[in-house]
């Protein structure tokens, strides 16, 4: 047995048991639900594009994370390290068959070649959903509605959504006369909440100068609440602006819904990505902000520039769903399902197999899911192998096999009812619902 291969899988990747995997679909179920509820629809595009689509004119971090490879055709080609590049590309070869504004989703996976830690993975689902064709304010409203809604649908408790805006962070960089770091400058702002104030302001303090940087920590302080941040932060950029205005609808729409609570304007949420041009925002667990952004995205008016000459404003937003389900689990919020059947029928004798699998059959028409055991063994051993598999009942057919003469054992209380008919088993699992 020398010649055997080992078994094992790369860093920052995983196999994922029927357990885990039922806990994914059923989430993703719910997040497609919601989606749907606002009139998005579905789209995909191929894992692999070639690598000038993905980094665009000019890679820069995003370069030093992608999986990039020469193919059997020498062409220069890379892994998708996100859901948005790839949109950008689609719409610019598509857009003549679609109507704007146009409201899509995608739940795909993605591959990056960064460090794992918790809740991070190099390959890991991403969920977006994007508006793209206008520029409305109630455009980046809804998808701020959006998140929120679809992230309470699924159980995970308050959220609160940090929002900002990279228009009016611009227009304060102008006044301070930084706006030829700027990039360089979000980046380090955006580490903030990870290195801390110190650490930020001797970075920033390198890119400009020690005073630049005070007025740069100053900036993006938050202030008592939403109406106050926005006021210092629309006087540091040198008065009302289109920018500040745009933010200030946007939050009478949160009060027009009720749901202001669920927003915090924060100055420092910049969105590391080259993209981003107005509104930016990340989404903090209110039962565990420790585990970090579950769920952000922004305003990129420029991104789908680079492959058509036609500008098309986008706004949108990508659930981390590994990330999620982490803090899921820690939150002890998954079902941790071992089967989507919770009733099986026993085998007493094979050759009656094709009835077992009429009353199953039955039982499916019902809205009962329900696995057949395949193999004669002693009843003790099917009791636990459907126990194992997460089954609640077991059928217990007779010999012969009659639909008003057979057993329910229920595997949890280790009870068995006896004589019993098909359709009193039916009324049964119907209470038990």
């Amino acid at each position: 047995m020398a010649d055997l291969i080992e078994p094992k899988i790369l860093k920052g990747f995983r196999d994922f048991l029927p357990e885990a995997e039922i806990d994914r679909r059923s989430l993703v179920e719910r997040i497609e639900a919601s989606f749907r509820s606002y009139g998005f629809v579905p789209i995909d595009t191929p894992v692999l594009e070639y690598a000038e689509i993905l980094l665009g004119k000019g890679g820069g971090e995003t370069e030093k994370q992608i999986y990039r490879f020469n193919d059997h055709g020498g062409r220069d080609v890379a892994l998708r390290f996100d859901l948005t590049v790839p949109f950008a590309r689609f719409l610019a070869e598509h857009r003549n068959e679609l109507a704007l504004p146009f409201k899509r989703y995608h739940i795909a996976k993605v591959w990056r070649g960064e460090n794992t830690q918790r809740g991070r993975y190099r390959e890991f689902t991403q969920c977006d959903f994007d508006i793209v064709g206008s520029d409305s304010v109630a455009a980046d409203f809804e998808i701020l509605l959006m998140m929120r809604n679809t992230l309470q649908a699924i159980g995970v408790g308050d959220v609160r959504i940090h929002v900002n805006h990279r228009g009016i962070f611009n227009r304060f960089l102008q006044r301070i006369r930084g706006s030829d770091k700027s990039v360089d400058i979000l980046r380090t702002v955006d580490k903030l909440a990870k290195i801390g104030r110190e650490a930020t302001l001797d970075l920033l303090s390198e890119i400009l100068d020690a005073p630049r940087a005070g007025e740069i920590l100053s900036f993006i302080e938050p202030r008592e609440n939403f109406e106050e941040t926005l006021k210092a932060m629309t006087e540091a950029a040198g008065g009302e602006n289109a920018d500040s205005e745009r933010m200030r609808r946007i939050y009478g729409f949160m009060k027009d819904t009720g749901t202001a609570d669920s927003f915090f304007l924060n100055p420092s949420i910049t969105r590391g990505l080259d993209y981003y041009t107005g509104l930016v925002y990340e989404t903090f667990l209110n039962d565990l902000p420790d585990i970090g952004s579950v769920c952000s995205g922004g305003r990129y008016d420029d991104l789908a520039g680079l492959y058509s000459k036609e500008k098309l404003s986008g706004v949108g937003s990508s659930i981390g769903l590994d990330r999620l389900i982490s803090a899921l689990e820690s939150l002890g919020r998954l079902r941790k399902q071992k089967s989507y059947a919770d009733i099986a029928v026993a085998c007493v004798r094979e050759e009656d197999g094709g009835g077992y699998q009429v009353l199953a059959d039955r039982l499916r028409k019902a809205g009962f899911p329900c696995e057949v055991l395949l193999e004669p063994k002693k009843m003790v051993q099917q009791y636990v192998l459907a126990e194992k598999k997460g089954a609640r009942w077991l059928i217990i057919p007779g010999d012969p096999l009659r639909e008003n003469d057979l057993g329910l054992r229920d595997l949890r209380s280790r009870e068995t009812r006896e004589n019993i008919s098909l359709d009193e088993i039916t009324t049964i699992l119907k209470k038990e619902e």
